[in-house]
């Protein structure tokens, strides 16, 4: 019976995201992430290229994934930025893959480019309309709104715990969703005449 590659493949890149976030592109090992994968690791040559080849694939893939899971509305900013909240509580490994991306590849790969382009135009666009506060550029509104989204995750050691899913109430949680809307709203909500 032949191999089925794509289920190699797809081993493969979630041995490789749990790798890359745990130890960063310099310090994953191929190894490791053959082991992992059940997979001779020749494999991950033959099908991504090198380590910084496969890096890209799994970061690819996991943007891909959460656009899906959190599709970008920017008639509600302040929605989108609780839904980007709730994929991290769910996924905070997605936070320390991308800190690695930042930290040891600072230019850009062209896949965060192209999907932050996009999302600009529609929040101009919006701006134009009156929809969306005019008050700043869109690329810092939007910036803002995603920051104020990623904030929790980026807290210092001892201001959070390290398990974020496990360690917080369900009541912590919910505040700081709320937190989290109230400021974009705050930020992207058109200011009315007299403010």
């Amino acid at each position: 019976m032949p191999r089925d590659s794509s289920a190699t493949k797809a081993r493969l890149l979630d041995a490789a995201f749990t790798e890359f976030a745990t130890y960063g592109i310099a310090g994953a090992r191929v190894d490791r992430i053959a082991e992992a994968a059940g997979a001779n690791k020749r494999l991950i040559y033959a099908y991504f290229g090198n380590k910084e080849q496969l890096f890209d694939e799994v970061l690819r893939r996991a943007m891909t994934a959460g656009a899906e899971s959190v599709p970008f509305d920017v008639e509600d900013l302040p929605g989108y930025a609780g839904a980007i909240f709730d994929h991290l509580v769910a996924r905070p490994d997605l936070m320390r893959l991308r800190l690695w991306r930042l930290l040891e590849r600072p230019s850009t790969t062209g896949l965060e480019p192209d999907a932050f382009r996009s999302k600009v135009a529609e929040v101009a666009e919006a701006q134009q309309r009156g929809e969306v506060a005019q008050d700043m550029e869109p690329a810092d509104l939007l910036t803002m709104v995603l920051a104020a989204a990623q904030a929790w995750f980026w807290a210092a050691e001892g201001l959070r715990p390290e398990d974020i899913s496990q360690s917080w109430s369900p009541q912590r949680l919910a505040l700081h969703r709320s937190a989290v809307i109230e400021a974009a709203r705050r930020m992207s909500e058109p200011k009315t005449a007299g403010e």
